[in-house]
């Protein structure tokens, strides 16, 4: 087999010395050196976004959660910056120089995985294998004492998958034959390969160098290993997993919907038996690290993206959009768009209320419907009235925000505050030019345009607005 010496490779601050990465026990080593031609992009293809996540972070976070002590991740030349800053710290970064395959990409990843005594190999394309389908692996190789250990799984449809091969007889895996060298009745064989590995690490490397290149394509494979092992009399040892979806590999955009809807009903399954109600899972959209308290309710047509975090007992669209936003409890949003921001307990927001960029609703506060807040905080109990338009603006508890009220926050040059205190009333179409403040228990008339600051208890009206008097208790908001 071609030798990657002088293969230039990258170490990312690895937390552990040299030589204590020689002496771990497990390394994974994550293949995604394929061009992906077939995606049709000039996006590297393990970097395609599966339900939000990178199709690599799939695989990264599975393998980190088998336990591995080290993990590199072999690229081309080609995909080496790009997905260096996606791997950042986690892995090494191995580069294989020219495509000649599977098994030569593993060769590429000696001197990172060397002396490792077991060796976990997955695909940075097949994104929805289970880490503890990954750990059962292992367990299965260092149990049994095999050279190899391999994940397969049975396919309704096999075609363009390499068949499992086992002896009539004794029922042990002989090879993997792939579908173009298969004969008619190789190719009615319905277990097939998944593309992942667990290998004896004192044997792996020199078996690699036995590998023969393909006539065909010239390219090494790493499924010779198996007949290979037969051959030395080694045990090849078949993990059949039972659910399909972990062999599903991308390597078209047809196939990453197919990989996108099976993650969704994962990841909604797993809601639901946590305590959430789901309308409609099938219109229901979920990233894979967004929480959800018990009882809430998620309606039809929603996108929760991101880093979100829902609270309990809330009920959420239909067709709402919420982004790496954090909701607290009892907390009701219809139709609307929440971004970067957070809204306390027992508030609402809706229908199609837009809150984004750092805004802070307070507890019990009322957002209504057509209406904006941006990088603002409301405090508690204060009602903002629909055609609303709230930016940069910090606002007291117990405001009244009346309909189609505006703060004029950017001059054309740079953006400026708006306070407004306790107990204050903001007229309907008030326009408040900034910077102002309107102080606590203060009113403005409806039409006001706020051009000065307006002291505490004091009702101004007009244009530009003026002081009319000072209120008395009875007229407080």
């Amino acid at each position: 087999m071609q030798n990657c010496a002088g293969v230039p490779v990258l170490r990312f601050c690895l937390s552990m010395s040299e030589e204590s990465d020689k002496s771990s026990s497990l390394c994974c080593v994550i293949l995604a050196a394929g061009l992906g031609t077939r995606m049709k992009s000039d996006l590297p293809k393990v970097l395609h976004p599966l339900c939000g996540l990178p199709l690599l972070e799939h695989v990264l976070r599975a393998v980190g959660d088998a336990g591995c002590a080290r993990t590199v991740v072999v690229v081309s030349p080609q995909a080496q910056l790009a997905i260096a800053g996606l791997v950042g710290e986690r892995a090494a970064i191995a580069v294989q120089p020219q495509a000649l395959g599977t098994a030569h990409a593993l060769r590429c990843a000696h001197d990172l995985a060397v002396g490792a005594t077991d060796v976990l190999v997955a695909s940075g394309d097949t994104p929805l294998v289970r880490a503890e389908t990954l750990r059962a692996l292992v367990t299965a190789r260092r149990q049994i004492g095999a050279a190899v250990a391999l994940l397969t799984f049975y396919a309704e449809q096999p075609a363009g998958l390499g068949r499992i091969l086992r002896d009539p007889h004794s029922g042990e895996v002989e090879a993997i034959i792939e579908e173009v060298d298969c004969t008619p009745e190789q190719a009615q064989i319905h277990e097939v390969n998944a593309g992942t590995y667990c290998f004896d690490g004192s044997w792996l490397w020199s078996a690699l160098e036995q590998v023969q290149p393909n006539s065909r394509k010239g390219e090494y494979f790493l499924t010779d290993l198996i007949a290979l092992a037969r051959q030395q009399h080694r045990t090849v040892h078949a993990l059949l997993t039972r659910d399909p979806e972990e062999g599903l590999g991308v390597n078209t955009r047809v196939d990453l919907a197919r990989a996108e809807a099976a993650l969704r009903r994962r990841i909604n399954e797993r809601h639901m038996l946590n305590g959430v109600t789901l309308v409609d899972p099938d219109t229901t959209y979920i990233s894979p690290e967004v929480q959800i308290g018990a009882d809430t309710v998620i309606l039809p047509g929603t996108h929760l993206q991101g880093k979100t975090r829902i609270g309990r007992k809330c009920e959420i669209g239909p067709n709402t959009l919420i982004v790496d936003s954090v909701i607290g409890d009892r907390v009701r949003i219809t139709y609307s768009v929440i971004r970067d921001s957070q809204m306390d307990d027992d508030s609402d927001a809706g229908p199609f209320a837009h809150i984004r960029a750092n805004a802070r609703i307070g507890a019990h506060v009322h957002i209504g419907n057509f209406a904006e807040v941006k990088n603002s905080a409301l405090g508690a109990g204060t009602k903002m009235g629909h055609f609303s338009y709230l930016g940069d603006a910090t606002v007291g508890a117990q405001v009244n925000i009346g309909a189609g009220t505006i703060t004029c926050n950017y001059d054309g040059k740079d953006k400026h505050p708006t306070r407004i205190g306790e107990g204050a009333f903001i007229g309907s179409d008030t326009m408040l030019v900034a910077p102002v403040e309107v102080g606590a228990g203060a009113k403005t008339g409806a039409g006001a345009v706020v051009t000065r600051d307006v002291p505490p208890r004091t009702l101004v009206v007009g244009v530009p607005a003026r002081v009319v008097r000072a209120l008395d208790d009875a007229e407080q908001a």
